[in-house]
């Protein structure tokens, strides 16, 4: 509990809630996924963006955590939530400001 409880009380009062992946996903990380998604069915706050980097990756590098990426990947396509794709920060950071965009312009 301690400081997750809290992050999860911020989580449910934010207005967008951000998460970017790469090679695993972690327990709290998941957590605060599930608290935001949980909070958006109740009163459609906050808005969920979920980022997902597209880059080389060291085959030494990979452990069984990339298993958790995929497992969330699943869970994402069965919830119905479109993920997003990046390259690098750059891209990234066009991604959001699209996203953004769009929300800003249906006037919500």
């Amino acid at each position: 509990d301690g400081l997750q409880s809290e992050y999860n009380h911020a989580i449910k009062n934010s207005d967008i809630f951000v998460c970017l992946f790469f090679t695993k996903v972690g327990k709290y990380t998941e957590e605060e996924f599930e608290v935001a998604f949980g909070q958006y069915k109740e009163t459609n706050k906050p808005l969920i963006y979920t980022y997902f980097k597209d880059a080389p990756v060291s085959i030494e590098s990979i452990t069984d955590e990339i298993n958790s990426l995929l497992r969330f990947r699943e869970k994402l396509k069965s919830l119905g939530h479109y993920r997003t794709v990046y390259k690098d920060t750059g891209d990234l950071q066009y991604q959001f400001k699209m996203q953004l965009q769009k929300f800003l312009d249906t006037g919500m």
